[in-house]
């Protein structure tokens, strides 16, 4: 039988603080990724082998994706949206180990995944209109929907939580259901398929807080314009 992803039992505590699977799976792909990154860049070179190509690949094309998305430098947002697609996509696909349930099936970490995003969008809209100009974006076109405008800031917080959790869990059910009843063998098209799920719910995750964080920083800057006219060096 499986487990209500609504409950929870500490593997241990840290003092008062109980720590969960979920939270320590979450330490585990934080470490893989930070000796992944370490190991993959200390050796950069100007002719670039496999492994920097495909690393520079992923970097031009989350530039890409940030620079369409908000019309924008894609640099200062580049190291928040590259983190959230990747450890997204690999806590999404923890779930093909056999005995790891991905973090992302509990409500837990797609909330606070979610509040992250919502934080971020709240500095990098003040950091980029200041204070008083990020506020009056609640008021636009007009103050009669400030209300209606400060309850989207919460709703869509609350849409990414409910469309992580339920695509990803849905996902670990029915892969768990169809193994439990067929076998080993026979749920492997479903695994598949659960990898590509997986990677389709991390790229939607990032677009979705780029589309948040480029709405609250503004229109296009400079930056890009000038990008656009000039030839990529890189």
């Amino acid at each position: 039988m499986m487990e209500s992803p609504l409950s929870l039992e500490p593997l241990f505590h840290l003092g008062p603080v109980p720590i969960t699977a979920p939270v320590v799976v979450t330490w585990a792909i934080m470490l893989a990724l930070a000796l992944f990154a370490r190991l993959a860049t200390r050796r950069l070179t100007l002719i670039p082998g496999k492994l920097q190509t495909v690393l520079e690949l992923l970097v031009t094309t989350i530039d890409d994706q940030i620079r369409d998305t908000m019309q924008r430098d894609p640099a200062p947002f580049r190291a928040l949206i590259g983190t959230i697609f990747l450890y997204v996509l690999i806590a999404n696909w923890s779930s093909l180990i056999p005995g790891v349930e991905p973090p992302t099936a509990h409500l837990e970490t797609d909330a606070a995944l979610a509040l992250i995003v919502f934080a971020a969008t709240i500095a990098f809209g003040i950091s980029g209109r200041g204070l008083r100009g990020y506020l009056a974006t609640f008021a636009e076109p007009s103050w009669v929907m400030i209300p209606l405008n400060l309850i989207e800031q919460i709703t869509r917080t609350f849409s990414l939580i409910v469309r992580l959790f339920g695509n990803v869990m849905s996902g670990v059910f029915v892969v768990g259901i169809v193994l439990s009843l067929a076998g080993l063998f026979v749920p492997i098209p479903l695994m598949a398929l659960d990898l590509l799920t997986g990677a389709v719910q991390a790229y939607i995750f990032a677009v979705l807080a780029t589309v948040f964080i480029g709405a609250a920083v503004g229109e296009t800057d400079a930056a890009v314009s000038e990008q656009k006219d000039t030839p990529d060096d890189r």
